[in-house]
């Protein structure tokens, strides 16, 4: 009987302990990273770094005139560098930390210089460092969009402290509230890939930017043509290949949802490129090379918030939509209003990614064929939500630019000289020449 009585007892034990081993295995499966998963993330993060050296860096060069070609490259140079250092030491526990009594609009410190990780951290499905860098390459291009703002005209000094300023005070902020499980979040707010943290965000500043800079000598009475549109076509290029792992990347893993997001942001590109060109070939009888690179941009913009979440028809729509505003925009609009976005960051970055924001509402539909909308959630009240995560970045972004390009301008001044902007930036801010003449 006490023979019986104690294989009883183990027994039970055994039944309870069982659950309790059951989740452990559970958790440590959780916490291992899944290969495939991180192998597609890693050409991910290759892709975005890639699309701004050098896609970027050689789209917005050959935009600009000869004597200014290097110091956009510089910019985007210096920024790969800084930004990545400020997101190491404190940006990304700003961005993705739960934070204290500010959680809704920014994170702790609680991940500086990411003291926390080590090779077996592991976020969702993939090495959590792999995550860190997918993040870093997102906050390096965001800055290097604004540069083709006020190209051509600004001190290199001015665009280095404005650039980390607003990173600090506009992107890292903007990024926590629609990732970081911050106010956007709580909206119920769609942003798969960055419309409002990106686009929406780095095209505010420019035009703040360009505004408060004044124009370049000559515009618009003088014609300003870009000085090398092969190096715009490739940079454009390598852009719209780079994008699939800015925007299929940011599922965090390789499944249908990555491919889907692929496959429309190819769609809505590919549509945008295509209006753009009718559009010159109607009004102008000729479609030029820059105008359909410029419409792929705008394509790839407007599609950038909606990917995850919108299908084929969706994709159409936004591509077709983001090329026939922002053509107006580049074009009528600015001339109009009269301010000089050199390389229309406003015009494209700014207004497509306001169009793709709003309507990710509408497309992520299932009637638009995407994905559906949250339970209980209407069109119209998504799209409500998404107009207003549009309203705040536009009012952060601007009032961080305002007062960080005022108070730079107090301290060393934005703009140079008369004569610098004459000769050229290459020459007098870094002493090269991108040309023997």
């Amino acid at each position: 009987m006490n023979l019986i009585r104690f294989i009883r007892n183990i027994s039970l034990a055994s039944l309870a302990v069982a659950p309790l081993l059951l989740s452990a295995q559970e958790a440590e499966a959780v916490a291992v990273a899944d290969a495939g998963h991180t192998a597609w993330m890693i050409v991910a993060c290759a892709l975005v770094l890639m699309m701004t050296l050098p896609g970027l860096s050689l789209f917005y060069s050959g935009l600009v005139r000869a004597k200014n070609v290097l110091s956009v490259l510089m910019h985007c140079f210096v920024l790969a560098s800084v930004m990545s250092l400020i997101w190491v030491a404190f940006g990304y526990s700003l961005a993705f930390s739960e934070g204290g009594s500010l959680h809704r609009f920014i994170g702790g410190l609680d991940y500086s210089f990411l003291l926390h990780m080590d090779a077996s951290s592991v976020s969702g499905s993939i090495p959590e460092s792999i995550f860190v860098f997918f993040q870093m390459t997102f906050i390096i291009i965001t800055p290097a969009l604004i540069v083709g703002a006020f190209a051509e005209r600004m001190k290199f000094k001015a665009m280095f402290w404005f650039t980390i300023l607003w990173s600090i005070f506009s992107y890292l902020p903007i990024c926590h509230m629609a990732w970081g499980g911050g106010l956007f979040h709580e909206w119920g707010v769609l942003d798969f890939a960055g419309g409002t943290v990106v686009h929406i965000n780095a095209g505010i500043a420019g035009l703040v930017s360009c505004i408060l800079l004044g124009k370049r000598i000559g515009y618009p009475k003088e014609p300003i043509r870009p000085h090398n549109l092969p190096f715009t076509v490739i940079g454009g290029c390598l852009l719209w290949v780079g994008w699939f792992g800015f925007n299929g990347g940011s599922e965090l893993a390789a499944d249908g949802t990555a491919g889907m997001a692929i496959l429309t942001t190819h769609i809505a590109t590919a549509t945008a490129a295509f209006t753009w060109f009718a559009i010159e070939w109607l009004l102008h009888g000729k479609p030029s090379v820059l105008g359909i690179v410029t419409g792929a941009v705008a394509g790839l913009v407007a599609i950038t918030p909606a990917c995850g979440t919108a299908g084929p028809l969706g994709a159409i729509l936004l591509g077709f939509l983001s090329a026939t505003v922002c053509f107006f925009t580049a074009t009528t609009l600015k001339h109009k209003l009269g301010y000089d976005d050199s390389l229309d960051v406003f015009g494209v970055h700014g207004v497509g990614g306001m169009i793709g924001a709003v309507l990710t509402g509408l497309t992520a539909a299932t009637s638009m064929g995407g994905s559906g909308l949250a339970k209980d959630v209407t069109i119209l009240q998504q799209m409500g939500a998404q107009a207003l995560s549009v309203v705040v970045t536009i009012v952060w972004s601007a009032l961080v630019s305002i007062v960080v390009l005022k108070l730079l301008d107090i301290l060393i001044g934005l703009r140079v000289s008369r004569d610098v902007e004459l000769q050229g930036l290459d020459l007098n801010e870094h002493e090269e020449q991108a040309y023997e003449i």
